[in-house]
């Protein structure tokens, strides 16, 4: 069985993220990128898989920028067998829209018949939680999202999700996509000769139009700000002043 992981190239989580004087973005000038944690959970867990006897192939997939293939590399360094670049835009600034990402995977899907999708739940750029359900929906498949435990049986997936209440069980047949979540495990660190044996590992570049997918966007952004910045607290007297600050000037109760 073939694992399809799609990983995406994002500002390193710790770096501080700054808005660009004007608003018209996040600078990206001089920021470390490295690939998105979600990712690297789906990418260790599909070598898990096959590292397990239950799945012949991992593969990494990415759509964006040239310099997508860094993260490619580091899939590759901890154990992916091949990666294919999906070159979607020029500029670094340009980030593809979740639906066409999502139709991008689908022609990928179509052309290596994997038996299994395994990707992070959300990217931590935009946060939006939506490619791998349009993925689902586009091929048809069962999903399972959320992912804290998965489980490979005779042509079905048993998969523990993280939900409000607590913890959810259910069981999809395959193929399937499965989004994963932070507790499913813990990522394996690539080692400098795996490093360097990544660079001889099979690397394929196409565009959307070699798909057949239009990439276009169809959203605008109109502005970006930073959040506004968190009020100091204030130290009260009393049990009273602090009721009464809650009730008059938070409004709380």
């Amino acid at each position: 069985m073939k694992v399809l992981v799609p990983v995406k190239r994002v500002i390193d989580y710790n770096v501080k993220v700054r808005v660009n004087a004007d608003g018209s973005g996040v600078d990206l000038a001089n920021v470390k990128m490295s690939m998105n944690p979600f990712d690297e959970i789906a990418v260790e867990e599909a070598i898990r898989l096959k590292e397990n006897g239950v799945a012949e192939e991992v593969i990494a997939v990415s759509v964006g920028v040239k310099q997508n293939q860094e993260t490619l590399r580091t899939a590759l360094a901890v154990g992916a067998d091949r990666a294919i670049l999906i070159v979607a835009a020029d500029d670094v600034h340009t980030d593809i829209e979740p639906l066409a990402v999502a139709k991008i995977l689908a022609k990928v899907v179509e052309e290596e018949g994997p038996g299994l999708v395994i990707c992070g739940k959300q990217a931590i750029d935009n946060d939006m939680n939506a490619t791998g359900q349009m993925l689902a929906a586009l091929l048809g498949w069962p999903q399972a999202t959320f992912a804290s435990g998965v489980n490979i049986g005779d042509g079905s997936a048993e998969v523990t999700r993280e939900v409000d209440g607590g913890l959810q069980t259910i069981k999809v047949k395959m193929p399937a996509v499965i989004t994963v979540d932070l507790r499913l495990n813990d990522p394996r660190y690539a080692s400098l000769p795996n490093i360097m044996k990544a660079k001889k590992k099979p690397l394929d570049e196409k565009t959307p139009a070699d798909l057949g997918v239009d990439a276009s966007p169809r959203l605008e952004i109109i502005k970006t700000e930073e959040p506004e910045a968190r009020k100091a607290g204030v130290m009260v007297a009393s049990v009273d002043e602090l009721i009464t600050k809650l009730k008059d000037e938070a409004g709380v109760i």
